[in-house]
């Protein structure tokens, strides 16, 4: 049973009528802002980086799960269509789109990319049916899903496509490479795909560098990357030892976290333009790519985050900020939080700095943390006449922070210069926020307010809205 009855969502008509063409001062509070013209310029980047490097590309919708946004994660023309639903229900939501785009002639693949387990199974089937061969991507890390996939097969007539999920260190999903259960995975994977009537197709092996958010510069983003490669690569290998047959298509090695997908542009730069330790490490991700690459594989790249981007990405300095190869700056950034200010609290802050309320707590803006910073997210420049944007990297942030917050209330602090234009606030003021983390902040919020920074003179005007799909 599809489940989207279950989460009704409001139509993006009624939604239109109501904001298209109002300011963003004048929406009720707290509300996500999505920049069209950042959003495009971020999907672009990685589109481009992929196309210059020859990686297949397989985009992740959970950040946003929106039809609109998708749309610019895959890319006009004919190339395939890859995507990753965290949810079963947004495979279900992003299916008509799919199926468009397969009348058009492009191949579409959805990768479901939690572990299957028996109740999933009537959803994903139906999904199957409807995308037809190779259709459907699953992903196992214990034989004792095998059965799922089988009876998957059973309900859907249509053999789904099989990643073996390795973990390379982030320990929140997968099985280790080259370990007994690793190898006993591949033997059942590919005794299922060799079958008379092949139950599964055997398409890669996959793995996600969660803990590559703990980068703190190119050349660490980089060797998390190729750790990645590093740690598919041998298991690649072994599944070709191990097949005994011709498999359906050569094997596909998809990597990927936002920050290691992100990385792989400094490859697009001259080592003698970049410091020593950023070419070092470029040079040494070349070679692995290179062996893969000979050892008849696809490489594929993943990320999620990216089309947004938030201070957990700036954090990473997964890409330069400054000088010549600048690649990433703040303005980059392309979701915010509207919030209003509801009172002020002159030196109550520590060194009797001030404080104030915010109308926007855990709810509205997550709580995930940002090894940067102490805080919860940070005041744009916006509305705020005389403050100009960051010029330096997070951890070295001036302004007005999100430093605590509950449930509906969040406390602003201040680490900036007394007296000065970014420390004046008024109670009713709207300001908007950088959150730490884009995914975890835009999950409270049904929908999107879309606006676009580049249009001068109305930077401020809402010019569509975007609906959410919800739920599981």
């Amino acid at each position: 049973m599809d489940a989207a009855s279950l989460y009704p969502l409001p139509t993006k008509e009624e939604l239109v009528k109501k904001f298209v063409g109002r300011s963003i001062e004048d929406v009720p509070t707290p509300a996500v802002i999505l920049d069209l013209g950042k959003v495009k310029s971020n999907c672009s980047h990685m589109l481009e980086a992929c196309d210059a490097l020859g990686f297949g590309w397989r985009a992740h919708i959970k950040t946003h799960k929106t039809l609109e946004l998708t749309r610019l994660q895959v890319g006009s023309g004919s190339g395939p269509v890859n995507i990753i639903a965290s949810t079963i229900i947004e495979a279900e939501f992003v299916l008509p789109l799919l199926l468009e785009y397969k009348s058009q002639g492009r191949v579409v693949n959805v990768l479901y990319s939690f572990p299957i387990t028996p109740s999933a199974v009537p959803r994903l089937a139906q999904i199957s049916r409807s995308l037809g061969p190779l259709g459907l991507s699953l992903m196992v890390d214990h034989v004792s899903q095998l059965p799922s996939i089988s009876a998957l097969f059973e309900q859907s007539n249509v053999p789904p496509s099989v990643f073996l999920k390795i973990d390379m260190g982030g320990h929140r999903a997968g099985v280790e490479p080259l370990s007994a259960s690793c190898k006993d995975l591949i033997i059942s994977i590919l005794a299922l795909s060799a079958s008379s009537i092949p139950v599964c197709h055997f398409l890669g092996v996959y793995s996600h560098a969660g803990h590559s958010y703990a980068s703190n510069s190119s050349a660490t983003a980089m060797d998390f990357l190729r750790q990645e490669l590093d740690a598919l690569a041998v298991t690649a290998e072994a599944i070709q030892s191990a097949a005994t047959s011709p498999l359906v298509s050569p094997l596909v090695v998809s990597v990927g976290a936002t920050p290691t997908a992100t990385s792989m542009r400094n490859l697009l730069l001259k080592d003698t333009d970049v410091p020593e330790a950023e070419a070092k490490a470029a040079g040494t991700l070349r070679a692995t790519l290179a062996k893969i690459i000979q050892m008849g594989c696809k490489v594929e790249v993943h990320a999620g985050v990216y089309p947004t981007l938030d201070i957990q990405q700036l954090a990473t300095h997964a890409l330069p900020m400054e000088g010549p190869n600048a690649m990433l700056t703040w303005n980059n950034l392309a979701l915010t939080v509207v919030a209003e200010v509801a009172s002020l609290y002159p030196g109550r802050g520590k060194d009797a700095t001030p404080e104030a309320l915010i109308g926007a707590g855990c709810f509205a803006l997550g709580r995930e943390p940002c090894k940067a910073y102490s805080g919860w997210g940070m005041l744009t420049p916006w509305n705020r006449p005389g403050v100009a944007m960051p010029n330096s990297g997070a951890e070295d942030f001036k302004g007005w922070t999100v430093g605590r917050i509950s449930q509906e209330h969040g406390i602003l602090t201040f680490n900036g210069t007394l007296g000065g234009a970014d420390e004046k606030l008024e109670v009713g003021q709207k300001v908007r926020i950088w959150p730490n983390h884009a995914c975890i902040t835009s999950g409270s919020y049904a929908f999107y307010l879309v606006v676009d920074g580049g249009r001068v003179g109305k930077e401020d005007e809402i010019i569509d809205v975007w609906v959410k799909c919800r739920g599981w």
